[in-house]
């Protein structure tokens, strides 16, 4: 990155005694600027623009080259008129030499820096020298050759006149003006030169007793609290070039620059004694804490979230059909949580996908049937915690992140310029990723305030770099090192993460009635814009044709897609209150297997409908199906909704084997005789998206540094006693709360899986949830003593199944990693260890005391 130009010239010279020609002559020391550089303060923007156009004008104007055919006496005669521009340009471009030769010597101390921080180097002194000597050299051979060849011209022109021609008396000596001036120029370049060599002289050797003097402080010290420092001196010296983010917090390629970077920008180095530390280390003053107040008016969030991309005008629609539910679910909750103080946190949501960046191949399929899952949740995401009374920022390009961050100029090697100035940050993997490659080392201190909005989920073994990378756990989405916690789901299927989720639109009791009324016994939807969800299934269709009308939305421009077979009556694709309004009147909504786990289905139920999917054997996961390759989770599928099979079931879902046409066939007659009402967990409305998300934000603290998993010799005693049936373990009454533990403690309950049995299926078989923030107050053998388990030995190591107890050889095993502590796995060798809890009713994510 170039810090000033070290000199600018205009050199006229004879070639060959042929042409005239001008040269522009600029140097910049360390390459030519980069785009966006800025000149030094000290120098005028504007002189390499002027000198630029300058020459340019002379040169269109006044030099002419005719190959040859116009000799050089009579083009110096042309010029000759233009002595006074010529003499002008000459002392202008002088003064810019002067200027920005100067101003390299003074642009090397910034104010603010320790006079001991003057570069090593004085820039453009050796070049600025021999500069001037060339120009002193070269008008003086200018001044001898346009002298002969003016009286040479003149002769010339004299006598082909005669007497016919006279000229004006201010222009008979064409030459003799001009003359004086170049010689006076000369003069005083060769004048300057020696002051400024004088001036350069004295520089350096006032340098060079500074640099003796205060060598020992730019050295990198030897102390045992910044073990890494002198390792990143050396690498700062190699490669300091290598990302002009450093020349933008003042590295030159100087010990002393590389030590003040390495100790006030990043922290692998003490603090120089030198340094003004106040001035180092100042920071802006935090914000008074604002109280956050529920806000009903959702004007300025539409504001919030930008336009331009079909993905946020569709958005936005959503957000304005559901604000009058979203204002009645905010007094709710209001009234509810009563006097609660709630600090108003200051919020980035940047949702990666949607960026050119990341190629947002959502937008372009909005309109034409694509997957609006993501993007429903997102605009609920962003409605929640707008009425939440939070302090919102919306990106959804890369350079409103950079800019709302603090991203300094370069390729991302360097810290951000400020404090991040957000308590949170929501976004998506691809948003994660961007802010991996642009933060530096600040992406590691931030990285506690993320949390990443993620439909599928990841798992700790997926999650844990170095324990993923040696046991195969590897993926392209894995590996982040986050608290497991900061992962959140669209639906409760993994405890490891938080259950984000989304909003269906909630009925009142006058709607529901006039649903139950207007109900056709004998209709059904398909789940399922794109045709290619509807290849290969006439036979379904011809059985569920056999007893009711069935109705698709697939989307199609101007034929029928071949895919969905003549008796189905085809409405394309339809905008959200009119697929509502079919799902309103429709007896049944049905699902061939794909898309997983979308909003659809709870849309369907919540509008009467019943929900028949199928069943999955084998199991679907990342092990047999394309799908789910490569997803940061061993989850087995054992249907297209889970969350529907598993958390509402029958009568509103049911779920068969669709290979078994009886099975099928007598689904399809049951459900026609069935009725049902209109229902919607309550964590699906509004007010249980806004409870869920309060809880979050007031609880969850990732930036706590988690405790140890200690070894036995170092675990505290269990803070458990057996319960009177003896198969679990519960919270001793006389036992002091854990501080800070959210779950409250007390909600724990431990049981010991059977073999093979992960911990997420065993806390469900006992009607509980597990939840691994319990995982350290159970990673102790007294856990298991108390259990009445013998352990004939205990050992501590990094496994995503501990702790647990092994047979045969009565081994109990404890985690070493806390980040590994997970309630997804089993093994049949192992019987594993499992912290379970309560939860509110309608709400999975949260225990009866957790609000």
């Amino acid at each position: 990155m170039p810090k000033c130009a070290s000199f600018c010239l205009v050199v006229f010279r004879v070639a060959r005694g042929q042409h005239l020609v001008v040269e522009l002559s600029l140097s910049y020391r360390g390459g030519p600027p980069g785009p966006g550089a800025q000149p030094p303060s000290f120098h005028s923007p504007l002189l390499p623009s002027l000198m630029h156009s300058f020459v340019k004008h002379l040169c269109s104007r006044y030099v002419v080259e005719h190959q040859g055919t116009m000799a050089l006496p009579a083009l110096l005669t042309r010029l000759l008129p233009l002595r006074r521009l010529f003499v002008l340009g000459i002392g202008f471009f002088t003064l810019c030499f002067l200027m920005t030769s100067l101003g390299g010597q003074f642009s090397a101390r910034r104010l603010g820096d320790s006079p001991f921080t003057i570069r090593t180097e004085v820039m453009g002194g050796p070049e600025s020298r021999g500069v001037l000597r060339k120009m002193s050299d070269l008008l003086e051979l200018m001044v001898k050759r346009m002298d002969a060849l003016a009286r040479l011209e003149n002769s010339s022109e004299l006598h082909r006149a005669g007497g016919d021609l006279h000229f004006p008396a201010d222009r008979m000596p064409p030459g003799a003006g001009l003359m004086e001036r170049i010689q006076a120029i000369a003069q005083n370049v060769s004048d300057i030169a020696v002051k400024v060599d004088q001036i350069l002289r004295h520089g350096l050797l006032l340098h060079s007793k500074v640099s003796e003097g205060r060598r020992d402080q730019c050295e990198a010290p030897s102390d045992p609290k910044f073990p890494d420092c002198s390792g990143k001196v050396e690498w700062m010296r190699a490669r300091w070039t290598s990302d002009p983010c450093y020349a933008f917090f003042g590295v030159d390629g100087t010990e002393c620059s590389f030590l003040i970077y390495l100790s006030e920008v990043e922290w692998f180095c003490p603090p120089l004694p030198w340094r003004n530390q106040t001035a180092a280390q100042r920071a802006p003053k935090p914000l008074p804490k604002v109280q956050a107040v529920f806000r009903s008016n959702l004007s300025h969030l539409l504001d919030l979230m930008g336009g331009g991309k079909e993905s946020l005008i569709f958005m936005k629609k959503r957000t304005k059909r559901l604000m009058a539910q979203w204002a009645l679910a905010a007094r709710r909750l209001a009234q509810k949580l009563g006097a609660t103080q709630r600090d108003q946190k200051q919020i980035l949501v940047h949702i990666g996908f949607l960026t050119e960046e990341s190629g947002d191949v959502f937008s372009p399929r909005v309109l034409k049937g694509g997957p609006l899952g993501e993007m429903v949740q997102w605009a609920d995401i962003l409605t929640a915690l707008y009425v939440l009374g939070h302090g919102l920022r919306v990106t959804v390009s890369l350079k409103e992140l950079q800019s709302n961050l603090g991203v300094p100029p370069g390729r991302g090697s360097c810290p951000l310029t400020m404090p991040l100035p957000f308590d949170l940050i929501y976004t998506d993997y691809h948003g994660l990723q961007q802010m991996k490659q642009h933060m530096g080392l600040s992406f590691k201190k931030y990285r506690c305030r993320i949390r990443v909005i993620d439909t599928f989920g990841t798992e700790p073994a997926y999650n844990h770099e170095e324990y993923a990378t040696l046991h195969g756990y590897r993926t392209n989405w894995g590996y982040w090192n986050l608290n497991p916690k900061q992962f959140m789901t669209m639906f409760p299927h993994t405890p490891d993460n938080s259950f984000m989720g989304f909003v269906s639109e909630e009925l009142n009791e006058t709607e529901k009635r006039l649903i139950k009324g207007g109900k056709a016994s004998n209709m059904a939807v398909v789940y399922g814009k794109e045709a290619s969800i509807w290849k290969g299934k006439e036979k379904f269709l011809g059985i569920l044709n056999k007893y009711m009308e069935i109705h698709g939305t697939v989307y199609y421009e101007s034929q029928r897609p071949p895919e969905v077979p003549a008796f189905v009556k085809n409405h394309g694709l339809l905008p959200q209150p009119e697929f509502q309004q079919l799902l309103r009147k429709a007896k049944l909504f049905i699902g061939f297997g794909f898309p997983y786990e979308g909003p659809a289905p709870l849309e369907a139920i919540a509008n009467g409908c019943i929900f028949l999917q199928s069943r999955f054997s084998p199991p679907h996961s990342s092990l047999n199906h394309e799908f789910f390759r490569g997803k940061p989770t061993s989850r087995e599928v054992f249907s297209q909704h889970p969350y529907a099979e598993n958390f509402i079931g029958k009568p509103h879902v049911w779920t068969v084997d669709y290979n078994n046409s009886e099975e099928f066939e007598a689904a399809i007659k049951a459900i026609m005789r069935t009725q049902v009402d209109p229902y919607l967990p309550y964590e699906y409305t509004c007010e249980g998206m806004l409870e869920r998300i309060h809880a979050y934000i007031q609880h969850q603290d990732f930036c706590i540094a988690p405790g140890p998993a200690l070894p036995e010799a170092h675990a505290p005693q269990s803070p458990f006693v057996l319960a009177p049936n003896a198969t679990h373990l519960e919270w001793a009454r006389n036992t002091s709360l854990a501080p800070g533990s959210w779950p409250p403690a007390h909600a724990l309950r431990a049981w010991l899986a059977v073999p093979g049995r992960a911990c997420t299926d065993t806390c469900l078989d006992h009607g509980l949830i597990c939840e691994p923030s319990f995982f350290p107050f159970l990673n102790s053998q007294d856990a298991f003593l108390k259990l009445q388990v013998p352990c004939d030995s205990t050992e501590s190591e990094m496994n995503h199944l501990y702790p647990a107890f092994a047979q045969p050889g009565q081994e109990c095993y404890l985690q070493k990693e806390p980040l590994l502590f997970s309630c997804a796995g089993s093994n049949t060798k192992y019987r594993r260890l499992c912290p379970c809890r309560d939860f509110r009713k309608g709400q999975v994510a949260l225990c009866q005391g957790c609000l």
